[in-house]
């Protein structure tokens, strides 16, 4: 059957059509948000790192990861660029100052921030750009770098780093820096969220559920997965959002194992689809959500009914188990345990972190349980509680995930978006 024998009516589902556009017309979704609330998300999320910064009895610290740039300064120029050629970076000291080392004549871009004290021109010294002229930029940027020290801090010299080269490690250490493993402090800062970021959270979140019911309308037979897969691109960049993490969007076959990426695969009515967002939109925070369904909405197969149902008693026996307070041991304790059958399928975590990306904490399913860390969820974490389910090598796998904010009394789901009826 091809996609125009389909009956319309199999797609006009009223619980997926809810999250399109609510005045009918094929629109971007215009956030409802007063820009207070973005300013009260940075002045939050800069005084997390400044005192963490504080509490390791640093100078400061030097931020390259783009993500953390945005989370500390909401600076956001050329992010995926930046994460393979490292042209940005920023200094926030421990009293809260903050220089922003900005491309070259892209320094207005900062105009207006009120979390950036200081806008100078970047030093990058990446290969592309240097050749053989790299240790010489290299000596200079560090020389830069530990003059703001000493001028800022008089004989503070411990400085945290979330990520750098090693040229540039080796130059500041001769230079008397004492470097500190910065990767701790941003993330746990980043880990417990205002009411502001749960705002502005909820707003990419609704945004992604549109480009899900996007989805939902084009997985028809005689689609290929990137066909269907663009519809999410589509509504997150003409709604305000950024970019896709992955390309996590296979159809039947290819659903087994998981992490295969999306194709030019052509879907056949009554295939399982599963999907994971990896959705960074609106305001950079990330929407990571995945469901499962049949190509056409057929009803599934006794095969697809069990993983499904396998996967939905997953998701809502772990999700039922997150409170403040609750151990990561406690939690994989009394953690959902996968029959035998689908344990060479499992995924690889039970549930992990979500902010501006995925983020800590990260934690493994009780099979793998040994090489986890410790730790204990706290209110106002948002997690993201994942499931999937198969067989290995045979038939479809089933992939669900769910986005939640941890509360003093459990845990509360920030999506809406249904998931099938049996």
């Amino acid at each position: 059957m091809s996609a125009d024998q389909v009956p319309v009516s199999v797609f006009k589902d009223a619980r997926k059509a809810a999250y399109l556009n609510p005045d009918g017309a094929d629109r971007p979704l215009k956030s409802p948000l007063p820009k207070a609330t973005l300013v009260k998300a940075r002045g939050y999320r800069k005084q997390r790192l400044v005192d963490a910064v504080a509490k390791a009895d640093c100078a400061a610290i030097l931020l390259y990861d783009p993500i953390n740039i945005r989370y500390a300064l909401d600076l956001s120029n050329m992010q995926l660029w930046a994460t393979h050629n490292p042209f940005h970076y920023a200094l926030v000291f421990a009293d809260g100052h903050a220089i922003e080392f900005a491309y070259r004549g892209a320094e207005h871009l900062a105009d207006g921030f009120e979390t950036v004290n200081e806008v100078r021109p970047g030093n990058a010294w990446f290969y592309m750009y240097t050749a053989d002229r790299l240790a010489e930029r290299v000596e200079a940027w560090a020389d830069e770098l530990v003059l703001i020290l000493k001028e800022r801090n008089g004989g503070n010299m411990r400085l945290a780093i979330d990520k750098l080269d090693p040229p540039g490690v080796d130059a500041l250490r001769k230079r008397g820096v004492t470097v500190v493993e910065g990767q701790a402090l941003t993330e746990i800062a980043r880990s417990v969220k205002s009411r502001e970021e749960l705002d502005l959270m909820r707003w990419t979140v609704r945004v992604c559920e549109a480009g899900m019911a996007r989805l939902y309308d084009h997985s028809l037979p005689g689609k290929t997965e990137q066909e269907i897969w663009a519809e999410l691109h589509y509504e997150n960049i003409r709604s305000g959002g950024e970019w896709l993490e992955t390309r996590l969007l296979t159809v039947g076959r290819r659903t087994n194992p998981w992490f295969q990426e999306c194709s030019d695969h052509v879907a056949d009515l009554g295939d399982m689809l599963g999907f994971d967002t990896d959705m960074i939109g609106p305001y950079g925070y990330c929407a990571d959500l995945s469901r499962s369904w049949t190509i056409g909405h057929t009803k599934m197969n006794p095969h697809q009914r069990d993983l499904y149902l396998a996967a939905r008693e997953q998701i809502e026996h772990n999700l039922a188990l997150l409170q403040a307070g609750l151990s990561f041991d406690e939690f994989n304790a009394k953690s959902w345990r996968i029959p035998d059958k689908y344990v060479g399928c499992r995924y690889s975590v039970a549930l992990h972190g979500v902010g501006m990306a995925d983020e800590y904490p990260s934690i493994p399913l009780h099979p793998d349980w040994q090489a986890a860390y410790r730790g204990t969820f706290q209110e106002n974490m948002t997690v993201c509680v994942e499931s999937l389910i198969g067989e290995e090598g045979k038939g479809e796998c089933v992939k669900l995930e769910t986005q939640v904010v941890i509360t003093k009394t459990g845990a509360e789901r920030l999506d809406s978006f249904p998931w099938e009826e049996m």
